[in-house]
């Protein structure tokens, strides 16, 4: 223990290059933490990243108490940690009886560019770069001709990268050896569209058919133009709704960004109905719960409007991530863009990995359950069962 205690008083400063705990004792939400010193404000503090299964947390801890908080994580909660300061790398074992093992190597002297970098604004690295102009950026009004990220339009841009992010992740879940069919459903102004159809197929090389759907003419009819303007000829624009649309009969990956209340399930039930690879659905606008939800327990809160509306989004998304597990879905709600940036921020994005359940499956049951108790159901719920 004095070892340890030696350890943690020699590293926990601004020389820590990194620091990470794992292999969790007992069950627990968080499965990972990653720690490295930071400078705010002129003062030293330690930015834990939090790792659950679906979402990272952050938290600043100040210095005077980072040594606590991770002694007792190392005793109560981490079989493993391993930590690298200066010329030393330690792995520290933590047994369930609480006794400890150190392991200590030598790697040579730290290099100039291993150090610690302790801005906590870091710059970050986008698919999408600044200073690299990208023709759709520059006439939707996000960059200068010189690539310069307009301020205005800073969130925006960021956001357009934070989606690609998710593309880039759900690449190894899609056919690599055919053209790939994909749908943006309520594309609006198509930032995100004409993003996709870069990446994919003008930076990443993959032959993509893709479609933008929305109900506002002008709009699709300006980004045909701007289609036609960039010579993109597998990317097309159509004017119709989600619910009516039957233009394919096959599609790889459904998008659809901020489709207002039940246009989100009629765009998840059309990929269902697709048998589509992927789905990343950022939905809005959660209305229909809303006005159903009622629970006697849960009266004193729902009392209040503006808390009734957030319960029924969250429960709302809940419900609909269910759902697509019962249709054979893995399914993941995540963090789309800092809440600070839009409130609108919660992404389903869901993969294929199995045959549906089924009626009688214990997945459509917990379903069932949930939306009984706060007695409503959703239009998705009625669509994929209509004689239940």
């Amino acid at each position: 223990m004095k070892q340890l205690d030696k350890i943690l008083d020699e590293a926990l400063t601004w020389e820590l290059s990194d620091m990470t705990l794992s292999n969790r004792k007992n069950g627990g939400e968080i499965q990972k933490i990653k720690i490295r010193p930071v400078i705010i404000r002129d003062n030293l503090v330690f930015q834990a990243a939090q790792y659950t299964k679906t979402q990272v947390f952050h938290k600043n801890i100040e210095e005077s108490q980072i040594k606590a908080w991770v002694l007792d994580l190392i005793q109560n909660s981490f079989k493993q940690t391993q930590l690298r300061t200066g010329d030393r790398e330690y792995t520290i074992l933590s047994g369930k009886k609480g006794n400890i093992t150190v392991k200590e190597r030598k790697i040579g002297a730290c290099r100039e560019t291993d150090k610690p970098n302790l801005s906590h604004n870091r710059k970050k690295s986008y698919i999408l770069p600044e200073g690299t102009p990208v023709p759709f950026l520059v006439d939707l009004g996000v960059m200068t001709a010189e690539g310069k990220i307009i301020r205005s339009k800073y969130d925006k841009y960021r956001q357009i990268n934070r989606f690609l992010e998710f593309i880039q992740d759900v690449l190894p879940e899609l056919p690599k050896h055919r053209t790939l069919t994909m749908i943006d459903f309520g594309c609006g102004k198509s930032y995100l569209t004409f993003a996709m159809y870069y990446y994919l197929n003008i930076l990443m090389g993959y032959s993509v058919k893709m479609i933008g759907l929305d109900l506002k003419a002008d709009v699709i009819r300006h980004c045909n133009e701007l289609r036609d303007k960039y010579g993109y000829e597998k990317l097309e624009f159509i004017h119709g709704d989600i619910a009516d649309f039957e233009g394919t009969d096959a599609v790889d990956m459904v998008v659809t960004l901020h489709a207002c209340d039940t246009a989100t399930d009629y765009a998840l039930y059309k990929a269902i109905r697709w048998n589509a690879r992927v789905i990343l659905s950022v939905p809005c606008c959660q209305h229909e719960l809303n006005g159903q939800i009622k629970n006697d327990v849960l009266a004193p809160v729902l009392h209040y409007g503006l808390l009734k509306e957030r319960m029924a989004a969250l429960i709302t998304d809940g419900l609909r991530g269910q759902l697509l597990e019962v249709m054979g879905y893995k399914t993941q709600l995540l963090e789309f863009i800092d809440m600070e940036h839009t409130p609108k921020n919660i992404l389903i994005r869901a993969v294929k990995s199995g045959p549906a359940r089924g009626k009688d499956s214990k997945e459509l049951a917990a379903y069932e359950a949930c939306a009984g108790a706060v007695c409503g159901h959703l239009t998705l719920y009625r669509l994929l069962f209509p004689d239940l």
